[in-house]
């Protein structure tokens, strides 16, 4: 019968090692775990598991130190984890029945990455709500999911490939040993961290990225995954685009490459660049709901109504019906001059996902634009009631919309109640000051008993 060895490389993991440990006891036959100098109880951890615990130098390589901690294994299969995942009870389960089965040299794991906002992304894969009842899930609003080759054979010719996001995926392919998808999950929990914790592994891993490319220049893969560092988590825009053109240069047939350089011209407001960069991205087979929805984004802004539309409805075809995209469809048609489609699209959308910020601002937006100020006003409204965490701006701007219609005392009361949660707001505090002294101690003596009737709620 083929064994099962867990092969993982940890550093100061004590926080996170013991439920990932957990999730495997019982499914594998040996814990080899490599650390690379932890500075807390991560090693003691790992031995009360019955883990062999070695030491390895760390050399900002995360395929070499992965490949060190392979050549201690003793099974015929391994299962790579990370200490901020685990596997999925089922998984467990059924694992065995993998490892036993035909000649394969690996298998693709579905990985599912926890977020903190259904609004994330991972790369150009869109963020879905977390409908897990698994205990340890279950409290996270959303997830993304991404693939990756996790159970593979122990064999010479299967190494880690990569500096930074290694894989055994291109040695396995080489070897013809072949590849099937395995029907289990990974739960990884890393990028709901703490904004302090994903902050620092963002620096670490752009450093990582640079140097891979000081190795490998000629590696489109390299490039775009700087790119999207770049890009996602230090907002060098410009920088990214760089490395997405080079992609592209490198492999004319790369299309999420082709993507990322549409959307990063997008921030960069080039939008007429933008769009033939997410037809070519199209052109070569990577036709996401997140290209169209980009699209779209580029003609609405160059005031192509009519195009955003087409292609926000193509994105919405593909994802079968997103509410964001919903609104933007909606907000498109009004521009377009389709009034009652546009208002009927957003507020459909706001219906399904009635706490979703942007859904709110584009009704306020079209009712503003349409000219239909009250409804507008009561919109803005509506969303400080609805959100979870309204900005100082929300309250700022359903003042001032109901302060348009000469409605001063229902503008204090937003305004007081914007002054309360935000305390230290200075906007807020002058803005009430200004409306009180201009409309006298008449709106000072109904602001309590008019923010008790506009009924906003606010939780922090």
């Amino acid at each position: 019968m083929p064994t099962l060895a867990l092969s993982m490389i940890v550093r100061d993991a004590g926080e996170n090692l013991r439920a990932c440990l957990e999730s495997v006891q019982g499914a594998v036959d040996e814990m080899l775990i490599a650390d690379t100098g932890s500075a807390d109880d991560t090693p003691a951890i790992a031995r009360g598991f019955g883990a062999k615990v070695i030491s390895i130098p760390w050399q900002d390589d995360f395929a070499a130190a992965r490949n060190l901690a392979l050549a201690e294994v003793s099974s015929d299969w391994v299962l790579a984890l990370d200490a901020d995942e685990r596997l999925d009870p089922e998984g467990a389960k059924g694992i065995r029945k993998l490892v036993e089965g035909g000649p394969t040299g690996g298998y693709q794991v579905t990985i599912r990455n926890y977020v903190l906002r259904l609004e994330d992304r991972i790369w150009d894969r869109p963020a879905q709500p977390n409908d897990s009842r698994w205990p340890a899930a279950e409290s996270y609003p959303a997830y993304v999911e991404h693939e990756n080759v996790r159970l593979f054979r122990r064999d010479p010719r299967i190494r880690f490939v990569g500096r930074v996001h290694e894989s055994v995926g291109p040695s396995i392919e080489a070897s013809g040993l072949g590849l099937a998808r395995a029907p289990f999950l990974i739960h990884h929990f890393g990028l709901a961290a703490d904004a302090e914790t994903r902050a620092r592994k963002n620096i670490f891993y752009r450093d990582l990225g640079r140097k891979k490319i000081l190795e490998m220049p000629d590696s489109f893969q390299a490039h775009l995954e700087l790119g999207v560092v770049e890009l996602d988590n230090f907002a060098n825009t410009r920088q990214a685009v760089e490395h997405f053109d080079r992609a592209c240069a490198l492999n004319p047939r790369f299309g999420v490459a082709w993507f990322f350089a549409g959307l990063g011209r997008v921030k960069l407001g080039e939008y007429r660049e933008a769009i033939e960069c997410l037809k070519k991205a199209a052109s070569e087979g990577h036709r996401t709901s997140f290209v169209f929805e980009t699209a779209g984004d580029a003609h609405y802004n160059l005031g192509e109504f009519s195009e955003a539309a087409r292609a926000y409805e193509q994105a919405i075809a593909i994802a079968e019906g997103s509410p964001p995209v919903e609104s933007k469809l909606g907000l498109a048609h009004v521009r377009a001059g389709q009034t009652e489609k546009g208002l009927k699209d957003i507020r459909k959308a706001l219906k399904r996902e009635p706490s979703h910020p942007e859904i709110h601002d584009r009704l306020i937006l079209s009712l503003a634009w349409l000219g239909k100020e009250r409804d507008a006003a009561a919109a803005a409204e509506e969303k400080l009631k609805s959100v979870g965490d309204p900005l100082p701006s929300d309250f700022l701007r359903a003042a001032r919309l109901w302060a348009g219609l000469g409605e001063w005392p229902r503008a204090g009361a937003v305004l007081h109640v914007g002054a309360v949660v935000y305390p230290q707001n200075e906007l807020l505090k002058q803005a009430l000051a200004e409306l009180s002294h201009r409309e006298g101690s008449g709106v000072k003596n109904v602001l309590e008993r008019l923010t008790e009737e506009v009924g906003i709620v606010y939780k922090r």
